[in-house]
């Protein structure tokens, strides 16, 4: 809630396929990746 009201959209979401992968699964959320503008805003929201 604190990046919507920030008026902060993440980058694209994705599943990391190797983690999903392993033999015993450990799903990962890969981000994306964003400029330092975007990654200072969400650092910011979330104190």
């Amino acid at each position: 809630m604190a990046l919507k009201n920030a008026g902060i959209t993440l980058p694209s979401l994705r599943l990391d396929a190797v983690s999903v992968a392993r033999e015993a699964p450990c799903p990962l959320i890969e981000l994306g990746r964003c400029n330092v503008e975007t990654a200072a805003r969400i650092a910011a929201a979330l104190r």
